[in-house]
């Protein structure tokens, strides 16, 4: 499923899986989730991304089934699901504690579920054969959850969620207990079977990396209110407003007054400074306007390059160094500090720019994004 066919959400005649609709759901009077209208489509892995207390688990539970909204509606495949019982939704919930038996083998853990089904003995073997051979576990099947890896207990719950082959299955925070190096080993397998079942999958993350990884797409969310939806490339390239754009990656925001110079082209007013953009946003003449720019689209240099878009004189003040990359912090005349980073091709002797040296920093004038809010 290449990514370049799948955009069901830019098809008009597509109808979607789910559909949030002016959804408010209020504790006393705390607002958790404020007139919030969303769709979700088939086979997507849809990702809810947002710092703590923004929402996204109070949406998850409510499509799971364990909170009912207080406004608005919610369809799967069509039906109001609002106030169907959990189980008897075509939903399943993937939680981050994973939630085993201790006492259960892996086998019979993901036979679990299905039991209860009543099913004939032949046919839970079967497809929990199938589903120990998807998550790569065979091998461990006659094994109690004390006896495996935390990653491996995680697609043990990955496993016994799917087995019921529900239409959406809801992953809450499905990594946060595993390591960085197995978290971004275990992405690319949720990815790799998400693919293979065709099953909807609906992840809540606070990790940006997670997001932008394994999602489809993704709504990034604050206060109870979805900021703006859209593929990762989208959301990262194109963010609709400073939020969005301080929240996913690292970036530089820089704010002054604006004047148009040309066709949809503004100059940019920070300090003695007058930085070119171009823009899709009209601005008026003296209006506020934030740029984001990303520190991988700032060039540095160790001398005054001449004909270059966009040319600030500064000083380094402080160098990460990340193995891959060095990301550098100029400080420019008026105090403002732009990051600027690049790829570490060289070895460490080699390099040439080091703290209190005067540099130079650049981008072209489609670089950033000038933002109205």
């Amino acid at each position: 499923m290449s990514e370049t066919t799948f955009a069901p959400w830019d098809d008009p005649t597509e109808k979607p899986l789910i559909r949030f609709q002016n959804i408010t759901k209020t504790f006393g009077d705390f607002t958790a989730i404020d007139d919030l209208t969303l769709d979700i489509f088939e086979r997507e892995f849809f990702a809810l991304l947002g710092p703590s207390g923004c929402g996204k688990t109070t949406m998850m539970r409510m499509l799971a089934g364990f909170e009912d909204p207080t406004m608005g509606s919610i369809q799967l495949a069509g039906q109001d699901i609002a106030h169907v019982p959990p189980n008897k939704r075509a939903v399943n919930m993937m939680f981050q504690s994973y939630a085993l038996f201790p006492h259960l083998s892996v086998f019979e853990n993901i036979a679990f579920g299905l039991r209860r089904e009543k099913r004939s003995k032949a046919d839970i073997t079967a497809r929990v054969d199938e589903m120990l051979k998807l998550t790569r576990l065979e091998k461990f099947a006659r094994r109690k959850p004390h006896q495996i890896s935390g990653g491996q207990r995680q697609r043990v719950a990955l496993a016994r969620s799917l087995a019921k082959a529900p239409k959406l299955l809801l992953l809450d925070e499905p990594l946060g207990a595993l390591d960085k190096k197995l978290r971004q080993d275990t992405q690319f397998e949720l990815m790799d079977i998400q693919e293979k079942t065709g099953t909807t999958f609906v992840i809540v993350t606070h990790d940006q990396e997670e997001a932008m990884t394994v999602a489809s797409r993704i709504a990034v969310m604050d206060e109870g209110r979805i900021i703006q939806v859209a593929t990762p490339d989208g959301i990262y390239e194109a963010p609709n407003s400073v939020y969005v754009a301080d929240f996913i990656g690292d970036v530089n925001i820089l704010q002054g007054p604006v004047k148009p110079v040309g066709d949809g082209l503004y100059a940019l007013v920070v300090g003695t400074a007058q930085i070119k953009a171009t823009s899709d946003i009209v601005f008026s003449d003296g209006q506020t306007a934030h740029l984001a720019i990303r520190p991988e689209k700032v060039k540095i240099h160790t001398e005054k390059p001449s004909d270059t878009p966009n040319l600030l004189e500064g000083k380094v003040l402080d160098i990460a160094y990340l193995g891959n990359l060095s990301t550098y912090h100029v400080e420019l005349p008026g105090g403002h500090i732009i990051k600027a980073q690049t790829a570490n091709t060289r070895r460490l002797a080699r390099r040439s720019i080091t703290w209190e040296d005067n540099v130079w920093v650049s981008w072209s004038h489609t670089a950033g994004v000038l933002l109205d809010q």
